[in-house]
């Protein structure tokens, strides 16, 4: 079988709304066998305008809904088209996450603003966007979706461990006999907030996040508090279940038990950060011992890894800065390679979904 190659612009924006990462990626697929490549990144910081205008959304109304979706759209274009330029590349397409403003798959919703049809205006290039509602639309949590990413791509590696907006991991289940169980093993799912919360308490110090955990290291740990957000009903669901977190879950569980703490915010983030390494130790108790890849901004959290560190005997691993910051965007990228080659890219395995299925809308550009 002759060597298939793609070039795609992958867009990542976070829930914690820290700016839009872009990468240019390179596909390659023989008799299976996919390799990447990470070409050309770049991270641009959303101003206080777009970052207010998006955090207002939830409670906008319907026309102010779809005209912020349709603007940024145009503004998504256009950071593409000016990526372009500067990096002086030729892409196939742009594989788009969007940026999240509803997430409760309980109610069949789940929502991305970005519209496809003004990202594919301003940049003339073809766009895959709305991975996420097929999933959802078929009773799945509609998240997280990099797994089949990690298991085509990253296969060195038993678990896949992603510190962004909220912890999650993803791996390959195995059988008594330590075997694989076939192509739709991928086990996936949401641990635990991480930035979404520490970020919002390093902003009350004019902090943009709490840079490789300064501030966490010089507090105290709260017994108490720590003991509150562990009881918390989401970590008594069964371990490998498919479960997806979300902003809405953070705002009604985490947000109110943080508001009655009269406790520095040194001692804040010290207790979360064991918070989310107990978590995390606990999802990967029961795994055979393997190889931790580690990405997502939390990962240059060294006080962070460190108590992640003392909570598992896995091996953690942190990987090279670009695929640290814009594996996502990597992903999401493959994503859309997937659709466009009307593949698979979502494991009801991951999502719980009734059946596998390849999701995104596909905006055909005029060339």
């Amino acid at each position: 079988m002759t060597e298939v190659k793609y070039n795609v612009i992958g867009l990542m924006s976070g829930t914690s709304l820290d700016g839009l990462d872009i990468a240019f990626c390179r596909f390659s697929v023989d008799n299976n066998v996919w390799k990447h490549e990470i070409l050309n990144t770049q991270t641009i910081p959303y101003s206080e305008h777009w970052k207010q205008r998006i955090l207002s959304l939830e409670k906008a109304d319907a026309l102010s809904f779809q005209q912020t979706n349709m603007d940024y759209g145009h503004y998504l274009g256009g950071l593409v088209s000016d990526f372009i330029i500067r990096h002086t590349i030729k892409a196939d397409f742009v594989a788009s996450h969007g940026h999240t403003i509803f997430h409760q798959p309980e109610k069949k919703l789940t929502v991305q603003i970005g519209a496809g049809s003004a990202i594919s205006s301003r940049c003339n290039l073809s766009v895959v966007c709305d991975f996420r509602t097929l999933d959802v639309a078929l009773g799945g949590q509609g998240a997280p979706l990099v797994p089949i990413g990690d298991k085509l791509l990253f296969s060195e590696y038993d678990f896949c461990l992603n510190l962004g907006g909220f912890a999650n991991v993803s791996y390959n289940l195995l059988s008594p006999s330590g075997e694989g169980l076939g192509e739709r093993s991928r086990i996936a799912y949401d641990i635990c907030p991480v930035n979404i919360v520490m970020n919002a308490i390093a902003e009350k110090r004019g902090k943009a996040f709490d840079e490789n955990g300064a501030m966490a290291k010089e507090g105290m740990l709260s017994g108490y508090l720590l003991n509150e957000f562990n009881q918390l009903g989401f970590y008594k669901m069964l371990m490998d279940s498919p479960k997806s977190l979300g902003k809405e879950w953070v705002i009604k569980h985490i947000n109110p038990i943080i508001e009655l703490y009269e406790i520095s915010d040194e001692d804040l983030l010290r207790t979360f950060c064991e918070h989310i390494a107990f978590q995390i130790g606990k999802s990967l108790k029961s795994k055979p011992k393997g190889k931790v890849l580690v990405t997502g901004g939390g990962a240059y959290n060294q006080f962070l890894i460190g108590c992640i560190k003392q909570h598992t005997e896995h091996e953690i691993i942190i990987p090279d800065n670009k695929t640290i910051e814009y594996k996502e965007a990597l992903i999401f990228a493959f994503l859309g390679v997937l659709r466009m080659r009307n593949e698979v890219n979502c494991l009801q395995s991951v999502t719980g979904a009734s059946r596998d299925n390849c999701g995104g809308a596909v905006y055909t550009a005029n060339t």
